[in-house]
């Protein structure tokens, strides 16, 4: 015959458990973004070809590459400021390390923070007013030779004020 005191308590320790696992997962839902293709122009000559998500509205732009567990060599994301201004940004709930590209109103890289470390609440500084962050894997830039200098090249660097 069952214990109806145990019966409870191990349903509630298996609801708990359940919750526990489950609930996090939903507040994991990916969003959405749009998708362009980016090019990188080196001082070298190069051009690069990548394919890069959007991050243009407040909400995109703080939710990034967060709980992401791969991507494409060939794949980033472009954060859109709207404004030239100083960007700090960090790295917490973002699983893959990454390069960041700092970009200025006219698309020219003004500085790079190479291998963010992944979980990391540490600041990284912009340095400098930006309108644009790419983030790529980390080892791109240095594997691609992407430099401050370089030019990001796409329809968010290049469309018109309104």
């Amino acid at each position: 015959m069952r214990d109806p005191v145990l019966f409870h308590v191990i349903r509630s320790a298996f609801l708990a458990l359940f919750f526990m696992v489950t609930l996090p997962a939903f507040g994991q839902e990916q969003m959405r973004f749009d998708k362009e293709p980016l090019l990188i122009q080196t001082a070298a000559g190069k051009v690069l070809h990548f394919t890069v998500e959007i991050a243009s509205t407040p909400d995109q732009r703080a939710y990034g590459l967060m709980f992401r567990k791969v991507m494409a060599d060939d794949a980033g994301m472009i954060f859109d400021f709207d404004e030239p201004r100083r960007v700090t940004m960090w790295m917490e709930n973002t699983i893959l390390p990454l390069d960041m590209l700092f970009a200025d109103d006219t698309g020219t890289i003004r500085h790079i923070k190479e291998n963010a470390t992944p979980y990391s609440r540490d600041i990284i500084d912009s340095m400098s007013p930006v309108k644009y962050v790419v983030e790529l894997n980390a080892g791109i830039a240095a594997k691609l030779g992407i430099k401050p200098g370089d030019r990001i090249v796409s329809a968010t660097t290049t469309k018109k004020a309104k």
